[in-house]
């Protein structure tokens, strides 16, 4: 054993990085208070590396399949690593993620969130958020490749589906809930939290709880055997099991046992009901016999009151703790109680009858008590004959009470802060910037998708050419591609006509002169080379003013824009550093899905027109994070002319990729491939698609990966079977040997 070290604050969360061939071991991963995360061989002390990005506390981490890992932070960020790089970000919580976990399902994440969201992630982009939690969400645990489970602040844990839908919402824990681990094999899963237990729940019910020493036990793990870990706030780590085997000796049990009856125990947790020292029985109250497994029991010893808990399988009552300050619980001392989610100025607990279990009844000050009492009795099926006697307790129990404005002073463990609430300005705190949340207001990609329909047109890439394969070929001629490739195919006196029958409909500030429309059929000419001449300033301000119409008629300038950027001169006009910025502004105008369609195509192989100069290159790099994002909204619909432009534009941006070997460009591109792939159904499309991956992951082993961690492999197969093109099933093919 050794103690590894490599943070300079506080180690906030530990994750098992799976075996691999390089590291047979596996490896473990830590994130801290120091923004850092901290990779170790099992065996080494210092840090194998340390991955750096996040700009606040990295709590939590998971790992996935091929050396993917997930974080967590407090920035309001997630981030995919691969090995020792940020292969993506993923944003749209509006506050600190608290929980992440990569589900079976390549290329599906969850993160759980303060803003009491829990989002789904594919391929680095939000697919469906969760609502339902009142609180902040602090753990998430894996059922099956269809259904999770999560845990929060509101005291409760829900179990989901995938698609969306909230199965069954579980209470039993009076406080926050940390953490939340899963049984293997089945459904059955652990908790713990504030409320100084662990839980655990079999078949949809809280089974057994098991009091801790300690009030705040922040987290839980089920161990491949069934044993259950648990740490707590009083820095112990402890193992629970039902193998006798494994069980501790009587010593430590009795010493455990020593430990758990000293223990203090505040009635402002709400975990024991509101207590009332004058009502409870002495220590004869013991004699008799639990009815349930983790009952608890209070009894008055010396005018201490003490807490017991019944064990079914000793058949005894184990003591708990002394309860302090219990000589009646009152809003000035106790402050409020949380139950199923919701803050209380009383939780009860009432005995109906000796043998039968005890309720919990919630109450506030302002509540009627009758109509609480008919409304706690209706709940729970009891007999209506005792709504006088709830009634008068519940008014017994509150005497005097009247309604003030007090607020409890939680304080959460992992930040030392006051309770922090999602929208709430942030509470006082024990430590310098203690709330780390941000305000809203952060681009969320993917949140603008809109229908469209399709236009008439055909596209000319290799109809025929070098890609069509009458016969099996051993030799793999589709990828790694070298070069981008084009949109060159034109009509210019169509074009032209159109842009004159436009021109006579323009209004005066818009419309073009005569001499205006030689210089740019003159233009059109130079760039189409049917003409030795290079274009002209002239010519292409020109052109600028005639790209700048109204988006009704905008397109035959457009199509001018999109052939003559293929020129050396125009590229290097229109690309370079001085109108760079107002030329992918205005093409990226054009990117909108509400958008005329033929102005989004246009817009799309002007782009990828962009690629044959070097200054389009360096522009389109530079700006390829804004590009990327804008044109991937434009695979909705089922326009097959847009959806093989922007399979092109990926393409181009992987044979750019493929020669700087830019990860962090690669992880975009494969994402945008993976995503595009699940709407795109035109096959040339998909051909471009694969002819992109297999440009991507060529020659790199922590592309390779990536893909896989994506699920891009099981996306693919089915191309495999594709009867023609032949080009596609062959492309297919060579993509998924290198996977």
């Amino acid at each position: 054993m050794h103690c590894m070290s490599g943070h300079s604050n506080f180690v906030s969360c530990v994750c098992i990085i799976p075996p691999s061939d390089l590291y047979p071991r596996g490896l473990i991963a830590t994130g801290g208070n120091d923004h850092n995360i901290c990779i170790f061989t099992v065996d080494n002390p210092a840090p194998l590396y340390v991955l750096t990005g996040h700009k606040n506390t990295v709590c939590s981490l998971s790992s996935g399949k091929f050396g993917t890992l997930l974080s967590g932070s407090w920035d309001t960020t997630a981030k995919v690593w691969l090995n020792d790089r940020c292969m993506m970000t993923l944003q749209g919580h509006t506050a600190a993620i608290w929980a992440v976990k990569i589900l079976p399902e390549q290329g599906l994440m969850l993160t759980g969130s303060a803003d009491k969201t829990i989002k789904l992630w594919k391929a680095g982009r939000c697919e469906r958020t969760f609502t339902g939690h009142e609180d902040c969400v602090r753990g998430l645990a894996i059922l099956s490749e269809m259904e999770f489970l999560s845990c929060a602040n509101d005291a409760s844990v829900r179990r989901w589906k995938i698609s969306g839908e909230c199965l069954q919402v579980y209470y039993g824990h009076t406080n926050y809930i940390y953490s939340i681990s899963v049984f293997p094999q089945c459904k059955d899963f652990v908790t713990t939290g504030e409320d100084r237990s662990l839980r655990i729940w079999k078949q949809g019910e809280c089974a057994q709880t098991i009091r801790l020493p300690a009030q705040s036990v922040w987290c839980c793990c089920v161990l491949d055997n069934g044993d259950i870990v648990v740490g707590a706030s009083d820095g112990i780590i402890r193992v629970f099991t039902e193998s006798l085997e494994r069980t501790a000796s009587a010593e430590e049990i009795q010493a455990f046992e020593n430990e758990l009856s000293q223990a203090s125990i505040d009635p402002k947790t709400g975990d024991l009901g509101d207590i009332n020292a004058d009502d409870l029985p002495g220590r004869e109250h013991l004699k008799d016999p639990g009815t349930r497994d983790g009952q608890t029991r209070l009894v008055k010893d010396n005018g201490k009151v003490e807490a017991y808990q019944w064990s079914v399988s000793e058949a005894r009552w184990i003591k708990i703790g002394d309860v302090v300050g219990s000589s009646g619980a009152t809003q000035q001392t106790s402050g409020k109680v949380l139950f199923e989610g919701k803050e209380y100025d009383y939780v009860f607990t009432i005995d109906v009858n000796e043998s039968g279990p005890s309720y919990k009844l919630p109450y506030n000050i302002s509540d009627d008590p009758w109509l609480t009492a008919y409304n706690f009795l209706q709940k729970n099926d009891l007999n209506p004959m005792f709504l006088d006697q709830v009634a008068n307790f519940i008014m017994d129990n509150t005497k005097g009470q009247t309604l003030l404005s007090t607020s409890a002073q939680f304080s959460d463990p992992f930040t030392g802060a006051g309770r922090y609430v999602p929208g709430s300005s942030s509470g006082s705190s024990t430590i310098p910037a203690a709330d780390p949340f941000t305000g809203a207001g952060r681009y969320v990609p993917g949140s603008a998708s809109n229908a469209v329909a399709p236009v008439g047109g055909v596209d000319p890439y290799t109809g025929t050419g070098a890609y069509q394969s009458t016969a099996p070929k051993v030799e793999n001629i589709y990828f790694p591609k070298k070069d981008a490739v084009t949109f060159d195919q034109a009509n210019p006196m169509q074009i032209l006509g159109k842009l004159k029958e436009l021109n006579g409909s323009a209004t005066e500030e818009h419309k073009l002169t005569e001499d205006d429309l030689i210089i740019l059929e003159k233009l059109l000419s130079a760039t189409c080379n049917t003409s030795a001449e290079t274009p002209t300033a002239q010519q292409l301000q020109t052109l600028w003013r005639a790209v700048n119409w109204p988006e009704d008629i905008v397109f035959p300038a457009l199509d001018i824009l999109r052939l003559s950027v293929r020129h050396p001169t125009v590229n290097e006009n229109f690309c370079s550093e001085k109108d760079h910025v107002q030329f992918i502004i205005l093409l990226l105008k054009f990117l909108n899905p509400k958008g005329k369609q033929a102005n989004q195509l246009l817009a799309l192989r002007a782009l990828c027109n962009c690629f044959v100069s070097q200054a389009g290159q360096k522009l389109m790099m530079e700006q390829r994070d804004e590009i990327m994002t804008q044109a991937i909204e434009m695979k909705s619909g089922n326009n097959k002319n847009i959806h093989i432009a922007l399979a092109t534009l990926t393409l181009n941006y992987a044979v750019c990729l493929h020669k700087v070997n830019n990860i962090e460009g690669k992880a975009q591109c494969l994402s945008v491939i993976s995503t595009v792939m699940e709407v795109v159904q035109d096959l040339e499309a998909i051909f471009r698609l694969l002819v992109a991956l297999g440009t991507l992951i060529s020659d790199d082993t922590n592309a390779v990966q990536l893909a896989k961690s994506l699920g891009v492999d099981s996306q693919i197969k089915k191309y495999a079977s594709v009867s023609e093109p032949a080009k596609v099933k062959e492309c297919c093919r060579f993509v998924l040997n290198l996977l």
